[in-house]
């Protein structure tokens, strides 16, 4: 971060005097390389110990899932070219090891195979399921609904309600007007989502006021993060409480992505911080991974965690409203892990937006497609 701090704890050196949050970014490497990077492996040791712990895989079997998982990623849209207007939507199957695509016409299954994938044939296609979230997205949820998504595996739309609410009035009247709109399933869950913002404590955080967060990703210029952790012209601070820079733009509601300006001496590198518990992670692109696909997050709080993906495109009903085009997660987080990194690999996913549970008992988060706040702001990924 900045050029004139160093960390006491050799611990942090570098790494966390980067990451003003705790949760990527800027590592204590030099701004400017010159020598070229080595070949991007199959997977760093931080992704390996992450998932040996969290997803309880041997390490052989973390690095077959990681090779797997990189192949699906490769084949997907592939994938979804071959299947045209019949494709219903996709996952990575970790018992198979391979992509599954859903398709409602047989004749397309052939194409998909060719291209690489398994095949499930289905009753609705992508279209006709995405139509039908559109609907219900233009509904007013009570806060007892948690939110709603596109499930592929289930080939509907899930409305997800908090279980001690499900039978309250305004949460039925919600579920019968979506099951209006198109195939809809019910699930329980167990408690509604929050943000995961936090007061100021110790670490190392970025400050905005009184509140922490941790940072996403680095871009060139700055860095993204959460929306709700700041408006557009918050000034935000480092762990060391010196200026970093400010709001450049967030969104949230609706959305849940910022844009924060560095200077003042901090720079960015491509970096997601281990905390010590793994090693630091490099970031080298943002290739979308497939549903079923392991990932891991870094935030100041509860630092480095791993899981699996759940769901694309799910709108989550926060107290403060609903938020779109949310990808959803098995991984824990608490306050202040709040717009920190998820990364599969070594390719950046999103940044963290809230959830429920906690890293003690469990719970599920969502974060904010990386991919979109880079298109919304005009951005540039910084990559190794």
């Amino acid at each position: 971060m900045r050029r004139t701090t160093r960390r006491t704890a050799a611990a942090r050196v570098g790494l966390s005097s980067l990451l003003l949050a705790g949760s990527w970014a800027a590592f204590g490497l030099t701004p400017a390389a010159t020598a070229a990077p080595d070949p991007a492996p199959v997977a760093s040791g931080a992704v390996l110990a992450g998932m040996e712990r969290d997803l309880g895989l041997t390490p052989a079997e973390a690095k077959a899932r990681l090779a797997a998982e990189k192949e699906a990623t490769a084949v997907e849209k592939k994938a979804q070219r071959a299947a045209g207007a019949a494709y219903g939507g996709s996952w990575f199957d970790a018992e198979k090891g391979a992509l599954v695509v859903a398709v409602s016409d047989r004749a397309a299954a052939d194409a998909v195979t060719e291209a690489g994938a398994s095949v499930r044939l289905v009753e609705h296609s992508a279209k006709t399921l995405d139509a039908a979230k559109e609907r219900i997205d233009g509904l007013d949820a009570p806060r007892g609904v948690a939110g709603w998504r596109v499930d592929p595996q289930a080939n509907s739309v899930v409305v997800s309600v908090v279980g001690d609410q499900a039978d309250g009035k305004a949460v039925r009247g919600f579920v019968e007007r979506a099951r209006a709109a198109g195939p809809v399933e019910v699930e329980t869950v167990a408690a509604a989502p929050e943000t995961f913002a936090a007061g100021t404590v110790g670490g190392d955080p970025y400050y905005t006021g009184n509140v922490r967060c941790s940072i996403g990703f680095s871009v060139h210029g700055g860095f993204v993060t959460a929306g709700h952790c700041g408006p557009t012209g918050q000034g935000v601070r480092g762990w060391d409480n010196s200026t970093i820079g400010s709001f450049q733009g967030s969104s949230f509601p609706g959305d849940d992505m910022a844009y924060v300006s560095v200077g003042n001496g901090w720079w960015t590198v491509p970096v997601v911080l281990g905390w010590g518990t793994v090693s630091d992670q490099l970031v080298r692109g943002s290739a979308e991974a497939p549903v079923g696909a392991s990932i891991c997050r870094s935030g100041s709080t509860t630092h480095w965690h791993c899981g699996t993906v759940l769901a694309k495109n799910e709108t989550v009903n926060y107290s403060q409203g609903a938020v779109h085009q949310m990808t959803k997660t098995s991984v824990c987080a608490e306050g202040g892990d709040s717009g920190g990194s998820f990364i599969s690999g070594d390719q950046a996913q999103g940044v963290t937006s809230g959830g429920w549970g906690n890293c003690s008992g469990g719970g599920e988060t969502w974060y904010q497609p990386v991919n979109e706040i880079l298109g919304r702001y005009g951005l540039t990924l910084h990559t190794a």
